[in-house]
């Protein structure tokens, strides 16, 4: 008689939930009740029956390779423990996923932005913060992280800690320096422990959160496209650089990024913009 998999699923969840998260077992579960659905028996876990049930559960890159790691993960369970003589999914492998190239404004709109008015208690604050981000390539976290001591204003260049708390140092231009010079001065509060350069009206250190606010409000008011996020900036401060003419090992150093490799998802993001230029302007780009 041909063994059933919905038992052998059942197993193996169990086993999971001693060494994974509740969320985990949960995705798993519903991941492999559609190979059972699918495929019934353990005779019939064979590659072709595994692919089929992919295809039929799957919509999506990102969703199928999901649903393989389970399946693989629960057919090295079974080899383990004596039910399969050989892994029918050892050798299947997960679609290539698309990195999908993150989104920068042109400068005519980062412009826009950063020289909007949006209505707001503390537009002083609110332009350092976004003028700090787009000119020194800042992730939100950096931004609300740092501190008025990391700043030194003579060679315009802050001290910042990054992903895994490691060190660099990032440059900001002028314009940025006079916002930053405009909120010390004239709106920010006294904090009520520690540095922070940016603070809200309780004197405590800004939150990311309120920087996705404030970026959503001045984008709004500027009438930018929906979407744009602290990140936006990031992306458009390197973007922009590149577009200036700016070597790519340079731009690496700014961002903070460890592998050159992440740093150059933004060249095409330069050629991308580059084709968006000649088919709009050269005259034998439409011919």
């Amino acid at each position: 008689m041909p063994e059933p998999l919905e038992p052998l699923v059942g197993e193996f969840l169990a086993h999971l939930a001693s060494v994974r998260s509740p969320n985990t077992v949960r995705s798993y579960g519903s991941d492999l009740a559609q190979l059972v659905a699918s495929v019934g028996t353990l005779e019939g876990l064979t590659p072709d029956a595994i692919q089929v049930s992919l295809r039929r559960s799957s919509k999506t890159p990102v969703t199928r390779a999901r649903k393989l790691s389970a399946i693989k993960a629960f057919c090295r369970y079974l080899r383990r423990h004596g039910h399969l003589s050989q892994n029918p999914a050892e050798g299947l492998e997960a679609p290539v996923r698309r990195k999908r190239l993150p989104k920068a404004l042109s400068a005519d709109q980062a412009l826009d932005l950063l020289d909007g008015q949006a209505k707001t208690k503390t537009p002083l604050r609110d332009q350092a913060i976004l003028e700090l981000m787009y000119s020194a390539g800042l992730r939100v976290s950096e931004a609300v992280g740092s501190n008025v001591r990391d700043f030194d204003f003579a060679e315009r260049m802050v001290r910042v800690r990054g992903k895994g708390n490691k060190e660099r140092f990032a440059l900001f231009g002028e314009a940025c320096s006079t916002a930053l010079d405009a909120y010390l001065r004239g709106e920010r509060v006294v904090p009520t422990s520690g540095d922070p350069l940016f603070t809200n009206a309780r004197g405590g250190r800004l939150t990311t959160r309120t920087v996705q606010n404030i970026v959503k409000r001045w984008a709004a008011q500027a009438g930018l496209p929906t979407g744009v996020s602290p990140h936006t900036l990031r992306h458009s401060f390197a973007t922009h650089l590149l577009d200036g003419g700016a070597d790519l090992k340079s731009v690496q150093q700014l961002l903070g990024h460890e592998s050159l490799a992440t740093t150059q998802i933004y060249t095409h993001v330069s050629i991308e913009r580059l084709h968006k230029t000649v088919a709009e302007s050269h005259p034998r780009s439409k011919v």
